[in-house]
């Protein structure tokens, strides 16, 4: 940033949302000896005064800007390192946030999920971004840290271990409960409603490379999970609904690192639903679930019944209870070309889509402001290639996550 002394590290932008009422617990509860500066912004004055006086907020500042006031965002950034969105869907009302954080210098991140969005941000600002020194990190959530940093840390001990990194990498989610995220389904209801009337971009869509710098050069045929038995975790396995999103930024950080996992790479995720008789049943009902969600979601009479009548709307989510309770276990087997095998575990202490991601959002953004060297250039980054291993470090010491070696 042009400001080498801004105001703020980090602000909180959409603290009044679902999520952002829970970073900003979290953030208060976290950063109590100050040492990292933060304040609080979103469009309404009064819903951030009782988010304020819910938390027990006290010193901390309250920022006013809505997300299609361009003047108020370039007011807000100017007073900070770091903009953190919770403002979702971002194919709705992320562009101009985007826009002038790439044009002034201001570092951001957000919890986004929508591929088709950060192409389109990735097109529109990359170059303004690389210019300014603008550092942006989409994914910074449970789409699609532990899957990014998953990958990025068995590769290192892949590394150490065979001399090479792992040129095939699977990762089963082997366990996930927390309750439904309404935010992440109105991002997929939207991406839904958006391709159903535009042919390129559901062809982009298809593209496990969409969001890969465009001479990436990558032509390696990526296995699409369907349902089947695997002998590796013998069980059976089933679609993981994240993968679509996950997979683009492990290759984008492939590209970035300089095809570091090889330019044949392979890397596939899916959910294990366990053995014999049931787990098939499992499998199956997820996969016809899935796809019959998919369907119904294209469908305008299906889709008004799912969002008015059935799915979790944003602002919607797991109570305080069901937060505390949740929990994710990812498991990462990777081969190297000479067939050498690792395999690690990643696994989070709260529901992945809340909890959790309110404290890697939270670290993600921290690191962001106090780790990344200043000589780092700007440009669209992804949270393993410009954070790796200060932002693991921190997500085990601050996140409750943990990034483990097993045995093979």
């Amino acid at each position: 940033m042009a400001e080498t002394d801004p105001e703020f590290d980090i602000i909180v932008y959409g603290a009044t949302s679902f999520v952002g009422q829970i970073i900003t617990q979290y953030c208060h509860d976290t950063f109590t000896d100050r040492s990292v500066k933060w304040a609080i912004a979103g469009r309404s004055a009064s819903k951030l005064a009782e988010v304020s006086d819910a938390v027990g907020l006290s010193g901390i500042k309250m920022i006013t800007a809505d997300a299609s006031d361009k003047t108020a965002l370039a007011a807000m950034c100017a007073r900070t390192d770091v903009v953190m969105s919770t403002v979702g869907p971002y194919a709705l009302y992320g562009d101009i946030l985007v826009e002038v954080c790439a044009a002034s210098g201001t570092h951001y991140c957000d919890l986004t999920g929508e591929p088709q969005w950060i192409r389109k941000m990735q097109i529109r600002h990359e170059a303004a971004a690389k210019t300014s020194g603008a550092r942006i990190v989409h994914c910074c959530g449970f789409d699609s840290i532990p899957s990014d940093l998953g990958v990025h840390f068995l590769q290192q001990e892949a590394l150490k271990q065979h001399g090479e990194t792992c040129a095939d990498v699977d990762m089963r989610v082997v366990k996930m409960k927390g309750g439904a995220s309404g935010g992440t389904i109105a991002s997929i209801i939207n991406m839904v409603k958006e391709a159903s009337g535009d042919a390129d971009l559901r062809r982009e869509l298809k593209d496990p490379y969409s969001l890969c710098p465009p001479d990436h050069g990558f032509t390696a045929v990526q296995n699409e999970i369907t349902m089947a038995y695997d002998e590796a975790y013998d069980s059976w396995i089933a679609p993981f609904i994240m993968a679509a999103i996950n997979s683009r930024v492990v290759h984008r950080s492939n590209a970035l690192s300089g095809n570091l996992y090889g330019e044949n790479f392979q890397y596939e995720e899916a959910m294990v639903t366990g053995k014999g008789s049931r787990g098939k049943r499992m499998a199956r009902m997820t996969r016809w679930g899935m796809g019959a969600m998919m369907v119904g979601m294209a469908l305008p009479p299906v889709r008004w019944l799912l969002e008015t009548k059935i799915l979790p709307k944003p602002g919607e989510g797991p109570g305080p209870k069901e937060q505390l309770e949740g929990e994710f276990d990812l498991v990462f087997l990777g081969e190297t070309k000479s067939g050498g095998k690792i395999r690690t575990r990643v696994t989070g202490d709260r529901d992945p889509g809340y909890g959790s991601t309110a404290k890697m959002l939270s670290q993600a953004a921290v690191c962001l402001a106090k780790d990344i060297p200043a000589e780092t250039p700007g440009g669209f980054w992804t949270p393993a290639t410009l954070m790796g291993d200060a932002l693991i470090q921190r997500l085990r010491a601050h996140s409750g996550l943990t990034f483990e070696v097993e045995k093979v």
